[in-house]
């Protein structure tokens, strides 16, 4: 089955991703697409992704701003992985998952005198750096001209894949590789990284220019890989058939390697593997020494030597990248445990209280005093039901389950809901509807939950206040367009520097009282229905959290004047 994912790179929804399993799916801004993109520039029925002749292909669907691939306007593509998608205001990254295949390369053992001895030409590590600035002078002749020119041009490419945040470091390489055989003219090639773990070279991508080349194995002088590790020199072997030093059974003559290169990989601090392409002679060949021109020269050797290094930083990169990566996962996951684990045993420490006065009553057949207990029992094992279902909410993507409902009938369940929470604190919560509010889409159980979750933390913020009052409010854009809740209190307000990071995970202005789960999955929800969450508030003077969404599936959201 074909697997592949869009990365949201730029947006407002920048860092959310999309997995794609071959099926037909639709993009837009519409509550029923698959793909929902909550950009206001986006057409509802945007664009569709579907798999053909194996292929994952987009296609427009007469959006109203064009759908562009790669900077060109498109009305029907197939995507490759580095593909870079931008519909409205929003970038997508389209990378397919492919089957890694096997690569296999035998390092052929043989003698170091004999091989090693075929070695022509040489350069030192730093020979990239060199073929730079030689091509940056004037060539003393058109020829060499035109060879600088195209050796920059090719260094520009791979500079540019290298850089590329689309690809895994072994589709890095064989990019890199691939383009490299036609660059210098060699019939094969590897890349051999060095494993960080144990020290042993591991092939990361295998090439040939033509098809019919591939073998099950290539082979590889080990001579010639040692003397490249050891002296860090990129090296250049002669015709091995022409050479009278070569006797019949020496490695390289035996493997039908005519001509080799191989190179370090230099990379900031150490040497990242090697570089290795040859070029083969073909069987009907082998008794006629002087029957194929030798491809590979110095010049070759030296621009090979510069995307060598090329290779080495962009695996030194790709590692560094993964150890910051791994550290920041490790300090998140070490995070939310600490976090959580604070929370549950304040929760457990409830229900022990409240377990411990049900013992009690039960021996001293006290009624009130197990009615007591049970109560608090009963109040902790509510907050560990609404802690993992927020924390089932966040962890998932959802689509709503759009049914028309009475907005009015579900403020009315969440008052009803509340009132004993709320007398217990001595709050007063209050109603205040619109009569006529018509019927809207959304789902029921999702803003039921995120209405909940704005109240719990109103009655929170005013525990303790004298008169303090928390009121429940509804009503639609003028246009009818949208719907909207409003929860408004009398407490003491959010200061500014908090305001933009309420909504963050683990965010909480309660301290301990708090999970700092809440708020972020509220917004989470209204931003599944296309709304928002709109926040108003001011030290000493309150707080208006408003819930808005498109009253029907079609509707687009847009900012509202909050009530007085």
């Amino acid at each position: 089955m074909p697997k592949a994912n869009l990365l949201v790179i730029r947006g407002v929804e920048q860092g959310k991703r999309f997995e794609l399993d071959g099926s037909e799916v639709s993009v837009g801004r519409g509550v029923r697409n698959q793909i929902r993109v909550l950009d206001t520039e986006i057409s509802r029925q945007h664009a569709v992704l579907s798999y053909s002749d194996g292929a994952f292909v987009l296609t427009d669907r007469n959006s109203s701003n064009g759908t562009f691939l790669n900077g060109l306007s498109i009305a029907s593509h197939r995507l490759t992985t580095g593909d870079q998608i931008q519909i409205g205001r929003t970038t997508l990254l389209f990378t397919e998952e492919s089957e890694p295949k096997p690569i296999s390369v035998d390092i052929v053992p043989s003698h170091h005198d004999q091989d090693a001895s075929q070695i022509v030409g040489k350069v030192g590590h730093d020979e990239g750096r060199r073929l730079l600035e030689r091509s940056a002078r004037e060539p003393s002749d058109a020829s060499r001209a035109n060879r600088s020119i195209a050796s920059l041009r090719l260094l520009y490419r791979i500079s540019e894949e290298v850089v590329s945040s689309s690809l895994s470091i072994e589709q890095l390489l064989q990019r890199i590789l691939d383009t490299t055989l036609e660059a210098v003219g060699a019939d094969r090639g590897c890349v051999l990284v060095t494993d960080p773990q144990t020290g042993e070279l591991e092939p990361k991508a295998v090439a040939y220019r033509h098809s019919g080349q591939r073998l099950d194995r290539m082979p590889v002088s080990s001579s010639i890989v040692d003397y490249v590790l050891k002296k860090g020199q990129g090296v250049r072997t002669s015709d091995a058939r022409a050479d009278s030093r070569f006797a019949s059974g020496i490695s390289i003559v035996r493997e039908g390697i005519r001509e080799a290169m191989c190179v370090p990989m230099p990379g900031r601090y150490e040497l990242m593997g090697v570089l290795y392409v040859d070029t083969t002679t073909p069987p009907d060949l082998l008794a006629e020494p002087n029957s194929v021109a030798t491809k590979l020269t110095d010049d070759e050797l030296s621009l090979l030597a510069a995307i060598g290094r090329q290779a080495a930083l962009a695996v030194e990169d790709h590692r560094y990248q993964a150890a910051f990566v791994k550290a920041e996962r490790l300090a998140a996951v070490g995070q939310t445990i600490a976090i959580l684990s604070h929370h549950i045993k304040n929760i457990l420490q409830g229900v022990r209280g409240g377990s411990y006065l049900i013992d009690n009553g039960l021996r001293d057949d006290d009624i009130e005093m197990i009615e007591q207990g049970w109560s608090v029992v009963d109040r902790n094992q509510n907050r560990i039901f609404d802690l993992v279902n927020d924390l089932l909410t966040l962890s998932k993507e959802r689509q709503p389950k759009l049914e028309p409902g009475s907005v009015n009938e579900l403020v009315r369940e969440v008052f009803d809901l509340m009132r004993g929470r709320s007398e217990e604190l001595q709050i007063e919560l209050r109603l205040a509807l619109v009569d006529d509010l018509p019927t809207a889409m959304f789902d029921q159980e999702g803003i039921h939950r995120a209405l909940l979750n704005v109240v719990v933390n109103a009655l929170d913020a005013l525990n303790g206040q004298e008169k303090g009052i928390v009121e429940l409010r509804t009503g639609q854009s003028a246009d009818g367009v949208e719907v909207w809740i409003e929860v408004a209190d009398n407490g003491p307000g959010i200061p500014e520097d908090q305001l933009d990071a309420m909504f963050n995970f683990f965010e909480s202005t309660k301290g301990s009282a708090g999970t700092g789960i809440g708020l972020a999955v509220s917004q989470k929800i209204l931003r599944e229905h296309g709304g928002e969450i709109d926040v108003e508030s001011q030290p000493n003077r309150g707080s208006r959290f408003r819930l808005i969404w498109p009253a029907n599936e079609d509707g687009a959201r847009r900012s509202l004047p909050m009530s007085g």
